[in-house]
């Protein structure tokens, strides 16, 4: 089927007084990107499973959530079979986050992706604030989606103002646990993408305590549902916040927590860490 294009528009367009070849290939950073580029776009918005059969503004909040999380999973089996077919020097995992953050997953998933943040946010925070042990433990199992993440930072009463985040995690040195607590309405973690229904760990930022003293925020890997039957975890409050005015399939949702104990060793600890008798210490002076 050919593309139907405005006829005022078409007029403007035939005015033009540069080469558009010529420009489109600066633009992609010489003609063999433009290839590429065009070799791509073709592969992945010419399949059929990934077209609607209704258009999105017809569809219900849930039948919009649907449809991202099916078109996701095809991307993502698609992005493997274009990085073995077409582009072994690349990784998978990097053609997939470009494809969510890219024109092409925005002209496939109109109002956001469920997963985007597991990508963008979740792997790279681990990579990024984890130790090497610690992300030979989760990076694994993130990248083959064994695990679905997000990243809990922003709460209902505090989105720039990172000092301010109410979240508490303390250290029980009796157990080697910390337990983490949300003592008011306003520390409610509040916009999470993909927390409503699709993740099941998070990097929590919360404001770390031992021995009665605050060291202010870190990160802190909490499982947030039972991997089989996708239920929460024993102490945590969470659910989807509903439709917004834009980007309903992005599934953000909130979370809480009411004495979730996890292990010491979720504490993210690249740059600080809590030991078991010297409890907090920084690894570098700032």
């Amino acid at each position: 089927m050919k593309l139907k294009v405005n006829e005022d528009l078409r007029k403007e367009r035939e005015k033009c007084t540069f080469n558009i070849e010529e420009l489109t290939n600066f633009l992609d950073g010489g003609a063999d990107k433009t290839l590429s580029r065009r070799k791509l776009e073709s592969y992945f918005l010419s399949d059929p499973n990934l077209k609607d059969e209704i258009p999105m503004e017809y569809l219900s909040h849930k039948e919009r959530y649907e449809a991202a999380v099916r078109k996701s999973c095809i991307l993502f089996k698609k992005a493997n079979e274009w990085q073995q077919n077409e582009d072994s020097g690349s990784n998978s995992m990097d053609v997939y986050k470009s494809l969510l953050g890219g024109s092409v997953g925005s002209a496939i998933i109109k109002d956001g992706s469920p997963f985007a943040v597991h990508y963008v946010m979740f792997i790279p925070t681990i990579m990024g604030q984890g130790t090497l042990e610690q992300q030979g433990e989760w990076v694994g199992r993130a990248f083959s989606n064994q695990i679905i993440g997000t990243y809990a930072q922003t709460e209902l009463g505090h989105g720039t103002f990172i000092r301010g985040l109410e979240t508490i995690c303390t250290y029980d040195p009796a157990t080697e646990e910390f337990v983490l607590n949300s003592p008011t309405l306003t520390s409610y973690k509040w916009w999470p993408g993909g927390l409503g229904h699709t993740c099941n760990y998070a990097v929590v930022i919360a404001q770390l305590y031992t021995q009665g003293k605050c060291h202010g925020i870190h990160p802190f890997i909490v499982q947030l549902r039972d991997e089989e039957t996708w239920k929460p975890m024993p102490g945590i409050k969470i659910g989807e916040i509903g439709s917004k005015l834009g980007m309903n399939s992005t599934n953000n949702g909130y979370l809480a927590f009411d004495n979730v104990r996890i292990p010491r060793m979720n504490m993210l600890m690249k740059n600080a860490q809590v030991l078991k008798v010297k409890y907090y210490s920084l690894k570098f002076n700032s």
